[in-house]
């Protein structure tokens, strides 16, 4: 089984997005894939206050990451989730 190194930006919808609580929020999603761990998370400036979340993951290739995608697009004050890096990590 190969692991990926999965990187994505996620976009809250407003300037008072506790981006503490969202982080959170994400590990628990991706505890629920299993194998899946997050093994970074960043914070990006992104224009008048407004600052994303970039994720790095260890992702088993074998799981469809468009699952993991439609899981962070539901979680309250995201705007948007998008996949900046997608690539094999060991396998």
């Amino acid at each position: 089984m190969a692991m990926a190194a999965l990187k994505i930006k996620i976009l809250p919808d407003n300037l008072e997005a506790d981006l503490e609580k969202l982080e959170e929020e994400v590990r628990g999603i991706i505890e629920k894939f299993g194998k899946a761990r997050l093994h970074k998370v960043e914070k990006e400036e992104i224009a008048f206050g407004l600052k994303a979340l970039i994720l790095t993951i260890a992702w088993p290739e074998e799981i469809d990451q468009y699952q993991l995608e439609e899981k962070l697009r539901k979680i309250k004050h995201v705007d948007s989730v998008e996949v900046i890096d997608f690539r094999r990590a060991v396998g």
